[in-house]
């Protein structure tokens, strides 16, 4: 079942997020939703969409949503460029994301407006950021900055957005658990800020933690990395335990199958 941004937050006090790839991680993450009875959002950030076309991976994820037995959005993660948020809205797309978190507010405010109408127009849903998550890989240059209170209320009621990614302290691309966050700053953007809130770099957020967040009324939290993990290492033992193969499909498999699992662990946790 394909559903907006804004209708699949209204079913469960926290969704949970994936960023996914391809096929093979898509599916995997919509078993793990369906063996649980939960919904799940399915995400293309930047690196999906220059690898896949966003008309390609946009119609392969709708089709699979609307198979699904459980509500699935498609959601485009952290698009800078609003050309490419109007070709995942004509693609079938049912939110996405303008990311101004490295623009100043003013600038970040203008253009989340313009995508809003876009958007809206067409029946689907914008999430936005302000504030700033930052990256543990240094290659990617981008401020970390954390959200100020004020800033979100006034950003939240200016745009119109549909949900609101907020910085804590989560850091994009941990690859262990080990972010250290600001429950206080998080208690006082909750208690003051309307629409539902995003955390993102979740993967890098210790399971207690993911839990508590979801306590606190976090209605989304993006998870990108531990899936890639669990995927690629998987992969890498069964290509070095099997030197003579070299059908993909068969190495595929295990890595899915490994990724579910990894996916019904955090839907579960948020769950709680």
């Amino acid at each position: 079942m394909l559903l907006t941004l804004k209708d699949i937050l209204k079913l469960e006090k926290t969704v949970a997020a994936f960023n996914v790839y391809g096929y093979e991680d898509a599916a995997a993450v919509i078993r793990a939703a369906e063996a649980l009875g939960k919904p799940v959002i399915l995400m293309t950030n930047k690196d999906a969409v220059n690898f896949i076309p966003i008309e390609v991976i946009g119609a392969m994820l709708v089709v699979m949503a609307k198979a699904a037995a459980v509500p699935v959005c498609v959601h485009l993660d952290h698009s800078r460029d609003e050309d490419d948020i109007r070709r995942a809205i004509a693609s079938g797309y049912t939110s996405v994301m303008f990311d101004g978190s490295q623009l100043d507010i003013e600038e970040n405010l203008r253009i989340t407006k313009r995508v809003v109408e876009t958007a809206h127009a067409s029946g689907v849903s914008v999430e936005a950021e302000i504030g700033s998550v930052g990256y543990s890989d240094p290659s990617i240059q981008a401020k970390a900055e954390y959200t100020q209170p004020d800033q979100a209320v006034f950003f939240a009621e200016q745009t119109g957005v549909d949900a609101l990614a907020v910085a804590i302290g989560t850091v994009h691309r941990m690859k262990i658990q080990a972010a250290q966050l600001d429950f206080d700053l998080l208690g006082t953007i909750r208690a003051t800020v309307s629409v539902p809130l995003v955390i993102h770099g979740s993967s890098g957020v210790k399971d207690e933690d993911l839990a508590k967040m979801s306590e606190m009324g976090v209605n989304k939290i993006n998870l990108g990395t531990s899936l890639r993990m669990t995927f690629g290492n998987t992969l890498r033992k069964t290509i070095n335990e099997n030197p003579d193969e070299f059908d993909r499909l068969k190495f595929f498999p295990a890595s899915m199958l490994a990724v579910e699992e990894k996916a019904k662990e955090k839907i579960t946790l948020l769950s709680r």
